[in-house]
């Protein structure tokens, strides 16, 4: 699962890119690991099951929410009496700006021996009167604010027609009675979600198989997962509302595009595998309300069975009983049928795997990989199961285990680790196809069964790709993205060779206007090479004095490789320069990379941020007072955490759908699935790194801040909104230069991210665009 969110992230800035990957993963099922450690997170979308995504969320990615009402959190009594008015402007001296002050209280915890003021903890509770009248007072100054802006208008036209842009997946195949059946998304033009398509034949016509916009009249209803059957028949899908991922699971008859009268709730990012007959299936499911201790009901993941036509309510678990709260199963199956295997996610560094052989009646569940401190994902095919890897190897392997002797002795390498990280693997009837990144960009190879390399296959040019196929095709489909190519899908015949094949795309009148990217490295603090993403109009001058904007992430395994994004490319085009920076956290060059930003090391993310923005400011290509930095979700939490380390670097800071109380954090919605990311606050030895850079505690009184532009939505169900409701109240407080704003912006009808209708992101975006660019002097 994604970061923040519970095991995934989503990205602000690439929320398209998730959503095609997404679809990918969930269509193919072992994708669901990636997927879910994306949208749980906090991001930022990992795509979900490729590198396309780029997170900004994630928390998410990341990450990287999900049902109709979260628990509420326990908020200790407040201590002081409640004024009549929780809110009031002050006006600074001679008109220089304004400050919103915020109701203080006088609440202080004594943790491990240190006294923690949290005068805003009255903010946590959403549901309060008053909190949701601070929150109308505090949207209705941000709108004065924003709509202050002149060219705003103009600006969120601009990005409308980026965003209509859309995407497109690479399709899910299943074969059927009268050959193969194609199923992906599609989203252009003024569609506000993508259709699920269906086609006979890889050169069929596509049908329209869920149109999502037609699901609501607002565009909020949203398609989060969907798994067809192995005839392609059947296709399990789940809906939710108003970005929450809360999934209702219901079975569409392909054939009449009917749903049958199942339906199963609490089919949160769940994961699906269809037994061949196509009369029942395995899944994910959370508890019922009732039966655990309230507040739980987003932990507790279990896996059934069902068969079409019962009543879920009979649905025996099959496996889960007796785990940790926090873990979450996978479920995937062979194509046959005959052996049943769990994925068991334990955080973003460890998983374990078991198998159970339904062909024996009884049959005990087989341990295959358990206590290794490691990810393990597995492929299971027929004659064996396949294992993608990180266990003594920080750049990923993959292996191969006979079902009948499933001990660690007897597996076999099959891909060895190399100097590039083995970032996804296809294994097809005849041959291997993995997918590698280097230096944060995606190359593709072709292995036999054995190992040997059979060669590349050339991508369209530097960005991110992703690979579907059937287990036992000839043929595959290759995704790929980059920040100036729109998402386009290549078929790739094995039989005739490597050869890409046009098969669909979006935005084929897109000209990138003279657009251009390059990469330069910064070193961190401790030496660190990090690399970063230079998006430019071609000619950019070197005098020091463009508006950039610095974009990262750093977080939950999730990986920044180049995507498509609106919000990117309608800031060059508006003369800015865009610079995504390679953080470690991320999974972009192994597990070391990812490990060397969590826990204790978290400080290391902030670090090479940091040096990030120090190496634009020497090699010329922006000066502090024309540096605005941006993240969502777990991006959230490093931008709350660069501006209050070092203020002098930034003019302006965009903090998404943000974490910024860490010592609280984990008390609130799926937050103790982040836990094993960033730490334990009731632990004394992670109190104390947590605390040092706790965004929220830092704020210091009377210094110069950027501008800053906290955002959040009502129905995030990953990160709580409480997070940027402290924060932005804090530093409204802490501001030493009332010329510089701190504003906050509560959505309504939306999450965390996912699902999110083209209408609102157009309006999103061109409030958080215009601020950002007018504070970095930029004419709109």
């Amino acid at each position: 699962m994604s970061a923040l969110g519970a095991v995934s992230v989503l990205s602000a800035v690439s929320v398209l890119s998730a959503a095609a990957n997404r679809a990918r993963g969930q269509a193919r099922g072992r994708g669901w690991f990636r997927y879910v450690r994306d949208r749980l997170e906090c991001r930022v979308m990992k795509h979900a099951t490729s590198s396309m995504a780029l997170v900004v969320t994630v928390l998410a990615a990341p990450l990287g929410g999900a049902c109709a009402e979260p628990p509420q959190p326990v908020v200790p009594p407040v201590t002081t009496a409640i004024p009549s008015r929780a809110i009031h402007e002050h006006e600074a001296p001679k008109g220089k700006g304004t400050r919103l002050m915020t109701r203080k209280t006088d609440v202080v915890d004594t943790l491990h021996g240190v006294k923690v003021p949290d005068p805003y903890r009255w903010l946590e509770d959403g549901d309060s009167a008053e909190v949701k009248a601070w929150t109308d007072t505090q949207n209705a100054h941000t709108r004065k604010v924003i709509d202050a802006i002149a060219g705003r208008d103009a600006l969120k036209g601009e990005v409308t027609e980026l965003l209509q842009i859309g995407y497109v997946s690479a399709p899910a195949i299943r074969r059927g009675k009268n050959g193969l059946r194609y199923f992906h998304t599609k989203r252009e033009g003024a569609q506000n979600q993508p259709t699920l398509y269906v086609r006979d034949g890889h050169g069929g016509k596509d049908r329209a198989l869920i149109d999502v916009a037609a699901l609501s009249d607002d565009g909020t209803t949203a398609l989060d997962w969907w798994y067809p059957s192995w005839d392609g028949r059947f296709l399990a899908w789940g809906k939710s509302e108003s970005g929450s991922e809360d999934s209702v699971l219901q079975i569409r008859d392909v054939a009449t595009g009917t749903d049958l009268p199942d339906k199963i709730d609490r089919a949160r990012h769940a994961s699906i595998a269809w037994l061949p007959d196509g009369k029942s299936f395995y899944y994910s499911r959370y508890p019922e309300p009732g039966t655990v201790p309230a507040g739980e009901e987003r932990y507790h993941a279990r896996i059934y069975l069902h068969v079409i036509g019962t009543d879920p309510k009979t649905d025996k678990v099959v496996f889960g009983e007796g785990r940790d709260k926090t873990d979450i199963p996978q479920v995937m199956i062979s194509p046959n049928g005959r052996w049943l295997v769990v994925r068991v996610h334990m955080g973003w560094d460890k998983s374990e795997v078991y198998l159970k052989d339904l062909s024996k009646a009884g049959a005990p569940w087989t341990e295959v990989a358990v206590k290794t401190q490691a990810l393990f994902e597995p492929i299971p095919r027929n004659d064996r199961l396949w294992i993608h890897t990180n266990d003594g190897a920080p750049r990923y392997k993959l292996l191969s285990v006979d079902y009948t002797k499933p001990e660690r002795a007897a597996w076999q390498e099959v891909l060895a680790e190399t100097t590039d990280v083995l970032h996804d693997v296809d294994v097809l009837k005849n041959e291997v196809i993995a997918t590698y990144m280097h230096d944060a960009s995606s190359r593709v190879e072709r292995f036999s069964l054995d190992g040997k390399s059979k060669g590349p296959i050339a991508l369209p040019g530097i960005g991110s790709a992703s690979v579907s196929s059937m287990h036992d095709g000839d043929e595959a489909f290759v995704g790929f993205t980059s920040y100036v190519v729109p998402y386009q899908v290549h078929r790739v015949d094995l039989r005739q060779g490597s050869r890409l094949e046009p098969w669909d795309r979006v935005g084929s009148k897109f000209a990138d206007q003279g657009i251009e990217v390059s990469q330069i490295f910064a070193t961190s603090k401790d030496g660190a090479r990090v690399p970063m993403f230079v998006i430019a109009k071609k000619g950019m001058k070197r005098d020091g004095k463009n508006p950039t904007i610095l974009y990262g992430y750093g977080g939950f395994n999730v990986n920044q490789t180049p995507a498509f994004s609106a919000r990117a490319l309608a800031s060059v085009q508006r003369g800015a320069v865009w610079v995504t920076a390679i953080l470690r956290g991320g999974g972009e060059f192994g597990e070391d990379w990812h490990r060397a930003g969590m826990l204790e090391k978290k400080q290391n993310t902030f670090n090479d941020l940091f040096a990030c923005a120090e190496t634009l400011f020497k090699e010329n290509v922006t000066a502090p007072e024309r540096l605005g930095v941006i993240g969502g979700s777990n991006g959230g939490l490093l931008v709350a955490a660069a501006v209050t380390q070092h203020p002098e670097m930034f003019r302006v800071g965009l903090s998404l759908v943000p974490l910024t109380d860490m010592i609280r954090y984990h008390k609130f919605r799926i937050a103790k699935l982040w836990i094993p990311e960033y730490g334990d606050p009731d632990k004394a030895e992670h109190f104390k790194f947590l605390h040092a850079y706790s965004p929220y505690h830092r704020a210091e009184d009377g210094k110069r801040y950027p501008s800053l532009l906290f955002t959040t939505a009502e129905s995030d169900t990953r990160v709580d909104p409480m997070h940027a409701r402290k924060m932005a109240a804090r530093m409204q407080e802490a501001q030493g230069d009332l010329e510089r704003p701190v504003l906050i912006r509560v959505e309504t009808k939306a999450g965390h991210g996912a699902g999110k209708p083209v209408t609102k992101l157009a309006d999103e975006l061109a409030d958080e665009l215009s601020f950002l660019l007018h504070e970095l002097g930029v004419a709109l």
